[in-house]
């Protein structure tokens, strides 16, 4: 085993013109680890991975994957490392179990293109051209090309974009399947429940910085972990709400008719907003009790706007 990590980036700045993109960010990504990097759009997180597969040269700081500078050896780097890209990198004329089988080919070790077909769902358009490929069909592909070299890291930038529950499902087996034989995976993904399904550390970023970093169970402790939720007519009256319940908790309306309380969840909690519906003539629906999710930590950190 290496003790290296498997990406390590310590101080990363790349501009664009007058836009910084990237300011001074650091990763570090331990290998045989499955690792989400979430961001709003134009937080940096694109840049940084493009950075770190090689296809944009840092304006300043350092990138290390698998101990080697991702330009400059990019030679070396590429039978190691795993690439799937959002779109493109297919020739479109060519047939997509043709491609596959091509991918392989330059690989000394690939996975049996067969079973990777097969399990991937790509045998009813084996002998389709890729740009007759539906979405989900591209993605599916793009994954399977980027996986069948047996890389020791893979980068996925959105596996699972425009893939039905099955297909979804499916790539996350796969992923699973990667990390149990030791493959370090980065993922992006702006599907925050894939991120908490899957990764073992998430690193957020924003403003072309990680502004949190931990596993799912790191980041979502602390705050109010859980929270009440009903939903009921819109406007209800909140202050008389306040008055009754105890000191330090809160009761908000984040949207028309959709009700939040935070404070230390019991029965008496419970009791106490049960009764206080009652008093005001409201039956309250949807009544549930939730967790802190990776969700609310994402909205928390990075602002409920829109970028």
């Amino acid at each position: 085993m290496h003790s290296e990590p498997a990406v390590e980036v310590t101080g990363l700045v790349k501009r664009y013109g007058p836009k910084t993109a990237v300011d001074g960010l650091d990763l570090t990504i331990a290998r045989g680890t499955v690792t989400a990097v979430l961001g709003p759009n134009g937080a940096g997180k694109t840049t940084t991975i493009e950075t770190c597969e090689g296809f944009r040269r840092p304006d300043a700081g350092t990138v290390r994957v698998l101990g080697l500078d991702p330009v400059a050896d990019a030679r070396a780097l590429r039978p190691r490392v795993g690439v799937m890209l959002q779109s493109g990198g297919v020739y479109p004329g060519a047939r997509a179990v043709e491609m596959l089988r091509h991918t392989a080919k330059l690989h000394a070790h690939p996975l049996d293109v067969d079973a990777l077909v097969e399990r991937l769902g790509l045998g009813s358009c084996g002998r389709t051209a890729y740009r007759r490929l539906s979405g989900g069909q591209q993605q599916r592909l793009a994954l399977a090309m980027a996986v069948v070299g047996r890389p020791e890291l893979v980068f996925l930038d959105e596996p699972t974009a425009g893939l039905d529950p099955q297909a979804r499902r499916a790539t996350w087996e796969l992923v699973r399947d990667l990390r149990r034989d030791g493959v370090t995976v980065v993922l992006t993904t702006h599907h925050l429940d894939e991120a908490e399904q899957l990764a073992d550390r998430v690193a957020i970023v924003d403003g072309g910085k990680v502004i949190a970093e931990g596993s799912v169970e790191e980041l979502c402790r602390g705050g109010s972990e859980s929270s009440l939720h009903f939903d009921g007519p819109p406007g209800l009256d909140l202050g008389s709400l306040h008055k009754v319940l105890p000191d330090g908790a809160s009761a908000t309306e984040p949207s028309p008719g959709s009700y939040r309380v935070e404070a230390p969840l019991d029965p008496a909690l419970l009791a106490t907003v049960t009764a206080w519906c009652a008093e005001s003539g409201v039956l309250p629906e949807r009544l549930t009790v939730r967790r802190r999710s990776l969700e609310d930590v994402f909205l928390e950190l990075t602002g409920r706007e829109l970028r």
